[in-house]
């Protein structure tokens, strides 16, 4: 079987911690390696649903669509930061075919 995947290296040149939720997307099967303003990404076969934190606004943008990518069921914490910018973001995703709900702690 042919893998359709590689490597990718992001360079950030503003914010140095940018990369910050990498560690939660390595807990979904992800791996990454990130230092500094440098992230390596090396493709995976999937991934694998998780509890993860969102850390801002776009991580948690970024661990949504992760979990809905993944295999299983992805609980994606501290919404705060993501409802900060996407307003009804799970009714969004809900209309692209996703299956995804909030529940309220």
């Amino acid at each position: 079987m042919q893998r359709l995947y590689g490597n990718s290296i992001i360079n950030e040149s503003i914010w140095e911690s940018r990369f910050q939720y990498t560690d939660e997307l390595n807990k979904m099967g992800a791996k990454i390696t990130a230092q500094g303003k440098t992230a390596i990404f090396e493709g995976v076969d999937s991934l694998y649903g998780a509890p993860v934190y969102a850390t801002d606004l776009r991580a948690g943008a970024a661990l949504i669509i992760a979990g809905v990518c993944a295999k299983g069921i992805t609980e994606v914490y501290n919404l705060e930061h993501i409802d900060r910018g996407y307003e009804g973001i799970e009714e969004k995703f809900r209309k692209l075919g996703a299956k995804i709900e909030r529940v309220e702690e």
